[in-house]
């Protein structure tokens, strides 16, 4: 499943690159996320979320770890994660670049493969599903960095 879009927030690109990589920040918006650990300062960290889709719902640990990041312009992560009978790898990647007045437009993609009993259980949900939970995320983003 292929997620993407483009906001504009605004703030300075460095302000929001600042929430953006900060998995402890970012966590904040994230919904279902339940706790996040930084094991490597700036490199790598390890999350527990509870995802449901529908009647279908999973509890997913996975680690995730910064793979590209050419501050304050783009990052790239990868992240792998399990949950009982069911699996998930996401590569997202994010640039930013200066918009008009003191703004920042941001384009981003998800790429998400999610396998094993979730997949089979909740295929025709994910989408939607994954759509509106990127929607409340960043919303919830705006508001903290525009704050």
């Amino acid at each position: 499943m292929k997620l993407s879009g483009t906001v504009t927030i605004n703030a300075s690109r460095d302000k929001v690159w600042e929430f953006l990589i900060d998995p402890m920040k970012v966590s904040q918006c994230a919904p279902g996320v339940e706790s996040v650990e930084v094991l490597v300062p700036g490199q790598k960290f390890r999350a527990t979320a509870s995802i449901g889709f529908g009647s279908v719902k999973a509890k997913f640990t996975g680690d995730a770890e910064w793979v590209e990041l050419d501050a304050p312009s783009r990052a790239k992560v990868k992240a792998h994660g399990n949950a009982p009978g069911s699996a998930a790898d996401v590569t997202s990647e994010m640039s930013l670049s200066d918009g008009p007045g003191n703004t920042t437009e941001m384009k981003w993609t998800a790429d998400i493969v999610v396998l094993g009993q979730l997949a089979s259980l909740a295929a025709r949900m994910m989408q939607p599903v994954s759509q509106k939970l990127t929607e409340q995320f960043f919303a919830c983003a705006k508001k903290k960095i525009e704050g």
